[in-house]
């Protein structure tokens, strides 16, 4: 069933707090996982578009595969090739072009690893790596090209990560990443969670994730329970691109994860075809206050090798975000801001 093209379907029990008993089975998302997409010619399918678009897939695809849960695909409209959400994820010719200034690594995170599964780029923050599976490939994410095993995103790289945490007083807030941290099942999550809670030092956790956006079965009660028996501030940062993203399922999961109580943020990349219109960002922003998340950033692209045809330039950039400033309260608008590598934080563009 396929989410209507010109509206949202609206959260439920707005105000009211929401059971487990309205929570999914703690197996169903792997059986969702297992289930998900893999051929560009079967989502083509799925989605009534044109065989040809599935054979101009399979190169790029080979390079990086294709991979969407079911549910995300649902949310597509049904014979549109030009979807922001089916454009996110699509394989396209354009990946295996050479463009100058696209590389493999374009943060410099392969630089900053003191340790296995350890980036540290910014001043009382260490990110830990968990794995480097995701449930969604998007095309245009920064560590496509990741060499995760090479830098630890291992069972060893974890736990050498964690030590190196423990050893280091000046980290008082972990990040979990990867991959997307909540592939990793609740017995481990939990067991790294608990390591955590037992550094003194240690005073936030932060969970970078898409799940509850493309796979929102994920946030299963096992997973709330672990999160709310940390002693650990918590703070989940979510990765919504386009309102219509964000359906029914997904407000309920987010809104569990709010529950725990965690402070739930958004981020987004701004992407032609996807997302470059003041139409589309304050749709965006006006559904994720709906849901109680707060924009939290909107990213311009990372030059990753393979994504230079999703480039907004930053006068672009701009010009939307002052438009939202101008429309908008302060609270829903993101931060209009680039990575560089070498900086000691993100640079603010507007």
């Amino acid at each position: 069933m396929h989410v209507p093209t010109d509206a949202l379907v609206r959260p439920q029990n707005r105000g009211h707090a929401i059971s487990d008993a309205a929570a999914p089975s703690e197996d169903r998302w792997r059986r969702e996982l297992a289930d998900a997409i893999r051929d560009p010619e079967e989502l083509c399918r799925e989605l009534g578009l044109d065989r040809s678009l599935a054979a101009a897939a399979r190169p790029a695809a080979a390079d990086f595969p294709l991979l969407v849960p079911r549910g995300f695909a649902a949310r597509m409209r049904h014979g549109d090739p030009h979807d922001p959400l089916l454009v996110q994820v699509l394989p396209v010719a354009a990946e295996r072009h050479d463009v100058a200034g696209f590389t493999a690594d374009p943060v410099g995170e392969q630089g900053t690893l003191p340790a296995p599964g350890l980036v540290r780029k910014y001043a009382g923050r260490a990110l830990v790596l968990l794995g480097g599976a995701c449930a969604v490939h998007c095309r245009y994410c920064f560590r496509r090209a990741f060499p995760y095993v090479e830098h630890g995103a291992t069972t060893a790289g974890v736990e050498a990560a964690l030590a190196a945490v423990a050893g280091d007083d000046s980290i008082a807030e972990v990040i979990l990443s990867g991959g997307d941290p909540l592939l990793v099942d609740d017995a481990r999550l939990g067991a790294v969670v608990r390591r955590l809670d037992a550094i003194p030092h240690v005073r936030r956790l932060r969970i970078h994730t898409r799940l509850p956006v493309v796979l929102p079965s994920r946030v299963t009660p096992g997973l709330t329970t672990l999160l709310a028996a940390s002693r650990l501030t918590r703070v989940v940062v979510i990765h919504a691109n386009h309102a219509r993203e964000l359906d029914d399922d997904v407000a309920l999961a987010v809104r569990r994860l709010a529950e725990t109580p965690a402070l739930v943020l958004n981020q987004a990349v701004l992407l032609a075809g996807v997302n470059d219109s003041i139409a589309a960002q304050t749709a965006l922003a006006e559904r994720l206050v709906e849901m109680s998340v707060v924009p939290y950033y909107l990213h311009l692209l990372d030059r990753v090798t393979g994504s230079a045809h999703f480039e907004v330039g930053e006068a672009r950039a701009r010009e939307i975000v002052e438009a939202l400033r101008e429309s908008l309260p302060g609270y829903a608008v993101p931060r209009l801001a680039r990575e560089v590598p070498g900086e000691p934080a993100k640079v603010w563009l507007a």
